[in-house]
């Protein structure tokens, strides 16, 4: 992923403290909610405040969450530290116990994906009909080497970023964008016996299906 100025690499260290069910939901939080308190952080999501401030400080602790200094007496006023975070598989690959966080929290975003999409799902005919036809989900496929792929990526974080810094229309709302980027032959590893084949070479291999569904 291409990193905007507001965005957190994840080290080692701190893909290893995030990776946890109830970190990672705290820093969503603080992202999505703005500063709040351990106390309203525990309310909102269902624990207790002991375990939330022990865990908020262990986000401190690489980075990921800041204290604003504008808490009451002993309670601190917790904010993400950044609206975001990125990460190189390959940064994190020779830390085996890193590589294995990263697994987990991938993962863990993909059942984030399933869950907040399905909740949509289930409330999306009480919106009005411009905002369901505005919405979907869609996919498509290129046929990229890993240099034009990035050179992708960062056309598509240019343009969110054109959009996020954009004054809202009337009636916004916040809307959020999962997008994944993974071979469509994902058995087809680079370098073993007869994976490296050229475009033309499965040319022939079409199913038929469509190249592009822009909504479900």
């Amino acid at each position: 992923m291409t990193a905007s100025p507001d965005d957190f690499r994840l080290t080692p260290e701190a893909v290893k403290v995030l990776a946890h069910p109830l970190r990672s939901r705290l820093l969503g939080a603080l992202r999505r909610g703005g500063p709040a308190t351990a106390t309203t952080l525990a309310n909102a999501l269902g624990t207790n405040t002991g375990a939330t401030s022990y865990h908020l400080r262990k986000l401190e602790s690489v980075g990921l969450v800041t204290d604003t200094g504008d808490g009451a007496g002993k309670q601190r006023l917790w904010r993400a530290a950044t609206s975001s975070h990125s990460w190189e598989r390959t940064e994190l690959a020779h830390d085996e116990d890193a590589a294995t966080a990263l697994g987990w929290l991938e993962r863990d975003y993909l059942r984030l994906f399933s869950t907040e999409f399905g909740h949509w799902l289930d409330v999306a005919e009480s919106w009005p009909d411009e905002w369901q036809d505005a919405t979907g989900m869609g996919d498509t496929w290129v046929t990229v080497n890993p240099e034009q792929l990035r050179a992708l990526r960062a056309e598509l974080d240019e343009l969110f970023a054109r959009y996020h810094d954009a004054a809202p229309g009337p009636g916004a709302r916040r809307m959020t964008f999962w997008h994944a980027m993974y071979p469509l032959e994902a058995d087809d590893v680079p370098g073993q016996a007869g994976a490296d084949r050229t475009v033309d070479d499965t040319a022939d291999d079409s199913t038929g299906g469509t190249t592009r569904e822009d909504r479900s």
